[in-house]
C-alpha cells in the first residue's frame, strides 16, 4: 500500500473528505463535446458512446480521453451472518476464490486479460470474519476504517479507469440489509424483501430464512443507517463494502472515473451517495445484475447500466465487461476524422 495524505482515522475524517470533492473538469469536458460535434457524423448517431467519451474525459481532466491503464480491483471479505445459511456456499470458498484469483483461473482473470487490464484482489482479514450483522454490528468502528483506508491505498499510482469489484460468501445478504437499511423501512415488512434476491443461487426455505434474517438486521440497525451512512456501513456490510467505498472515494479524489459492477459494489458505493448528494457524478454502472435488487438500486441512484447480460458472478466482471464499450467509445472520439479532415462538405443530416 502507498502512503497517502488525506487517509482518514475516522469517521469524522471520512466525512471531512466528502466535504471537499473534486467536480468534473468543465474544460476538459467542453474539448471533447466540441471536437465530437466536428466528428464525421450526424450529431450524437453514436448515443450513449459519445456521453462515455464525454464522461471519461470530464473525469479525467483531461482531452481527449484515454484508456491506457485501466485498473480492476477486487476485494475480497468473509461475513459472520453465513452461520445463519443465508448462502449456497460455506464460508471457506471465499478464500479458494482468492487463490484462483492468484492463479488465474477466475473469470476475472480472463476478462482483464482480454482488455489489457491490470487486476488486483486485496483479501481483507479472512480469517476473521465480520460479526452476524443480524444480531449485533458487523464491525466496530475501527475495523470499518481500516477496511475504508485499504480501499483507498489499493489505487496503483498509474490508472487512469477503476472497475471495482467483490468476493465473499454471503455478501449479498450484507448488501440487501444495507441498502433496507440505508433506503427501506424497519422490520419484517415488503419493503425488506425486496431488496433480498437468491444471491448465489438459494430458493425455497432457505430464499424465505435469507429474508427473515435482512429483516432482523434492518429492524436492529435501520434506524442508525438512515441517521448516518457511515455507521450503516460499519453495522450492516462488510470489510470488502468498506475498501470498495473507500476506493471509490479515492478515486474520485483523484480524478479517476470509475465503473461500478453488479448488486454488492454498488451497495457499497451507494454509501457515498447518501454522504453527498454528487458523490456517484465519478462512476456509471457496467451492468444489470440477475440480482433482483440491482435493478432497485440502479433506480434509486439513478444510474443507467451499460450492460444487461444476466450477469450475477461479481469479482468486477460485469464491469470489466463493459471496458470493452468504453474503449470502444475512446477509439471513436479519438480515431475518427473531423468533417475538415475528411475533407466533406457540411454536416451529415441525421
Amino acid at each position: 500500500m502507498k502512503a497517502e495524505s488525506n487517509l482518514p482515522r475516522n469517521f469524522a475524517d471520512i466525512l471531512a473528505l466528502m466535504e471537499a470533492l473534486p467536480s468534473a473538469d468543465e474544460n476538459a469536458l467542453e474539448a471533447t463535446r466540441a471536437r465530437d460535434a466536428c466528428l464525421t457524423k450526424p450529431a450524437g448517431s453514436l448515443g450513449r458512446l459519445e456521453v462515455l467519451a464525454q464522461w471519461l474525459s470530464a473525469w479525467q481532466a483531461m482531452s481527449p480521453p484515454v484508456l491506457e491503464a485501466p485498473v480492476a480491483l477486487v476485494f475480497a471479505g468473509n461475513h459472520g451472518v453465513t452461520c445463519k445459511g443465508v448462502s449456497a456456499f460455506p464460508i471457506e470458498v471465499t478464500e479458494q476464490m482468492v487463490s484462483n484469483f492468484a492463479s488465474g483461473g477466475a473469470a476475472i482473470n480472463q476478462i482483464a486479460s482480454h482488455h489489457g487490464m491490470a487486476l488486483q484482489v486485496v483479501p481483507l482479514d479472512l480469517e476473521t470474519p465480520t460479526q452476524d450483522l443480524s444480531t449485533t454490528a458487523a464491525m466496530s468502528e475501527s475495523e470499518c476504517v481500516d477496511a475504508f483506508v485499504a480501499g483507498m491505498s489499493a489505487l496503483p499510482d498509474r490508472v487512469d479507469l477503476l472497475c471495482v469489484g467483490e468476493m465473499g460468501i454471503g455478501n449479498t445478504t450484507a448488501a440487501s440489509a444495507l441498502c433496507a437499511g440505508l433506503f427501506g423501512a424497519d422490520g419484517n415488512d415488503a419493503d425488506v424483501s425486496r431488496w433480498v434476491g437468491p444471491g448465489t443461487g438459494v430458493e425455497g426455505d432457505a430464499l424465505a430464512r435469507k429474508r427473515e434474517v435482512v429483516a432482523e438486521a434492518v429492524a436492529l440497525h435501520g434506524a442508525s443507517a438512515r441517521a448516518s451512512a457511515l455507521e450503516g456501513l460499519r453495522r450492516l456490510g462488510g470489510r470488502e463494502f468498506a475498501a470498495i467505498t473507500g476506493a471509490v472515494l479515492q478515486a474520485r479524489l483523484r480524478h479517476i472515473p470509475v465503473v461500478l459492477d453488479g448488486f454488492a459494489a454498488t451497495a457499497s458505493a451507494a454509501v457515498l451517495s447518501c454522504l453527498h448528494e454528487d458523490g456517484l457524478a465519478h462512476c456509471v454502472a457496467g451492468h444489470l445484475s440477475a440480482e433482483p435488487a440491482h435493478r432497485l438500486l440502479l433506480e434509486r441512484l439513478g444510474l443507467k447500466p451499460l450492460l444487461d447480460l444476466d450477469m450475477r458472478l461479481g469479482e468486477a466482471s460485469g464491469a470489466a465487461v463493459a471496458v470493452g464499450l468504453i474503449r470502444c467509445a475512446v477509439a471513436l472520439h479519438t480515431g475518427m476524422a473531423t468533417f475538415e479532415e475528411a475533407a466533406v462538405s457540411g454536416k451529415l443530416a441525421d
